[in-house]
């Protein structure tokens, strides 16, 4: 929602905010478990759309860490981006840094780390993946150091970036002034030596300089209490020692499952009561793929009963001095998690007989040599060293036996796509029948299908713009186009619910609970390309949020909005005549309707609970 205001128009609420946001995070779901990760989190922000900056922004964030939370300054380490490819190093910040620490006593030889991509951000990550128009910088972060030992399986030598948990990433200013201009293909030979033939993009300073910082509420906590584990920290504390009664399970034995249910649950409160049910698309799925792996690590733990509606009420208790619309939802969402627990109930009966039907084909190693095999508790690594020939040299198994035995990698991560199957609860069912799995291959299968997901993701940015490109653009002012035509044919009841909205397709969610007619939907085509002829001219004024409802503009989560809004007008604005749509929006728009060129509505489908979706193209 601020990339128009970081690309240089103004904001209702002036160049300085602060904000405290509830985040979702799913591309995090994996890593839930150890001792930092979850997909919900609470981020500080504070944001400069082209006010202070570096000079301003590194020492107040210093003095907010070590003087307002009390962090010793001992214990932090900062980054900073050291250039890359034709970007260069952010050799201000280091300058800043080096200052701040010697004042501090602290050597910044030793504090201040240097990295490529990792200190650069973007919505599309790194500077190489930047589609054009994008808004993107380097950042910095500070790092909080545990002191525990490390563990060179992550590397030779600890860094802020090492994963073996010394670290924990606290603070992110991210310098945002930069956009991707152009990408094109390295042609010359001087360029194909500097750059291997590889893409390269072509970056331009922002009309402003904007800093966008974020720092994660759990992490802080974290960092205040000393407490490596964020789940045992005062925030999490609570919910994990009732989930501990209510599950009757040892946290210290089952750590990482208990910190899954724990998230996953918390996650799923907060998403339950924006108004989102389990489904099998979009929000839905996130809500449906969160609960039924919280429910399947309570049934590894060996719980036979509906238990996730009873942890809704810890999280909700836990969460209502901050969050007091959980309380009034807390029936709500505790009827939608026994539903939803009973459904999946049915679904692991399925996948136990497909499971079945897997065991069947598979010819199960010997009883004495098994139990030899067994013998060895770590059965994940056990199964890796399988197939890496590593078997102990006393436990001979001839290959053709192996391959006899295996579960492949794509036959278990079936059974985890469709039936929600951990590989933990793979190898138990495996290890019941004297079978093997290939846990590296399930890796890979795993892997693969989260690269599909991740190139999906990022062509479609939710709740707006995908990103600012000519195309993108005219999308936008082509919903405003169609928001109007739909509420002057179907009533003024009728307004929109979401959209989404990339160079490729525009996507609009509106309330209304029945199929639009084909003559209704060429009704509608044609009232909107009748406004890009008339080619309409488009701009915005900065109007009190009184003065906007009094000349009936339009918008969404009317209640959010500041005492300055922003209103966009598509048509001439005069005593005589009123504009032909007037819209709370953030922009950008083209600045005349003709520039859309053409409009086109290519279907329709009902997204359930008296709201439809129309998916159109501009162009």
């Amino acid at each position: 929602p601020l990339v128009p205001y970081l690309l240089g128009e103004p904001h209702p609420m002036g160049k300085k905010l602060v904000n405290v946001q509830n985040c979702f995070r799913a591309v995090d779901i994996e890593e839930v478990g150890d001792n930092r990760h979850t997909t919900f989190f609470r981020m500080l922000g504070n944001w400069s759309l082209g006010d202070y900056f570096k000079k301003k922004q590194l020492p107040w964030m210093w003095e907010f860490v070590t003087k307002e939370l009390g962090i010793p300054a001992n214990k932090l380490y900062v980054t900073v981006f050291k250039g890359y490819k034709r970007i260069l190093k952010d050799e201000e910040t280091e300058k800043i840094w080096t200052e701040i620490l010697t004042k501090e006593g602290l050597s910044p030889k030793e504090r201040i780390f240097f990295y490529d991509t990792k200190n650069w951000w973007s919505r599309a990550g790194e500077p190489d993946k930047m589609p054009v128009g994008e808004p993107g910088g380097p950042d910095s972060e500070i790092f909080f150091d545990f002191e525990t030992p490390h563990t060179t399986e992550y590397g030779k030598y600890c860094h802020p970036n090492c994963e073996c948990g010394r670290f924990m990433e606290i603070v992110n200013s991210v310098f945002m002034e930069y956009s991707s201009f152009a990408s094109a293909f390295v042609k010359t030979s001087a360029d194909k030596k500097a750059t291997d033939g590889q893409s390269k993009n072509t970056f331009i300073k922002l009309p402003q300089r904007n800093v966008d910082h974020g720092a994660g509420v759990e992490r802080l906590l974290a960092a205040v209490e000393n407490q490596q584990d964020i789940f045992q920290t005062s925030l999490f504390k609570p919910i994990v020692n009732a989930i501990e009664q209510i599950l009757k399970s040892d946290y210290k034995i089952n750590s990482r499952a208990i910190r899954i249910i724990t998230d996953h649950l918390i996650a799923s409160t907060f998403i339950a009561a924006n108004g989102i049910i389990p489904s099998n698309k979009e929000q839905g799925y996130i809500l449906r793929r969160l609960l039924r792996r919280a429910i399947r690590y309570g049934k590894q733990l060996g719980v036979d009963k509906i238990f996730t509606s009873d942890i809704a009420s810890v999280i909700i208790k836990n969460y209502s001095d901050t969050d007091s619309d959980l309380t009034e939802k807390e029936k709500l969402i505790k009827d939608l998690f026994n539903e939803e627990e009973k459904k999946f109930a049915q679904v692991i009966q399925e996948g136990l007989r497909r499971s079945e039907k897997i065991f069947e084909i598979k010819t199960p190693i010997k009883t004495g040599l098994y139990s030899k095999l067994m013998q060895i508790s770590d059965k994940k690594e056990l199964f890796r060293n399988i197939y890496r020939n590593k078997i102990p040299k006393n436990i001979l198994i001839p290959i053709g036996e192996i391959k006899l035995a295996t579960i492949s990698g794509e036959e278990a991560f079936n059974l985890y796509q469709s039936f929600g199957f951990p590989i933990e609860m793979i190898i138990e069912l495996v290890q019941e029948k004297g079978l093997l799995v290939d846990i590296e291959a399930f890796e890979k299968e795993i892997e693969k299908h989260q690269k599909i997901s991740k190139v999906g993701a990022e062509k479609k940015f939710k709740g707006g713009l995908a990103d600012t490109s000519e195309k993108t653009i005219m999308g936008h002012t082509a919903t405003h186009l169609l928001h109007k035509a739909l509420r002057d044919l179907l009533g003024e009841n009728v307004h929109q619910t979401g959209s989404n909205i990339t160079s490729e397709r525009i996507r609009f969610d509106f309330n209304y609970d029945k199929n639009l007619a084909p003559e209704q939907i060429k009704k509608i085509e044609e009232v909107v390309k009748e406004k890009i002829r008339e080619n309409l001219p488009v701009h915005f004024e900065m109007l009190s949020l009184a003065k906007a409802k009094e000349i009936g503009a339009i918008g969404l989560f009317d209640e959010k909005y500041g005492q300055t809004v922003k209103v966009y007008f598509v048509g001439p604005k005069t005593k005589d005549q009123r504009p032909y749509s007037i819209e709370f929006c953030g922009g950008p728009h083209v600045a005349f309707t003709s520039e859309i060129k053409s409009f086109r509505i290519i279907k329709q489908e009902n997204i359930g609970k008296g709201n439809r979706r129309i998916y159109a193209k501009v162009g």
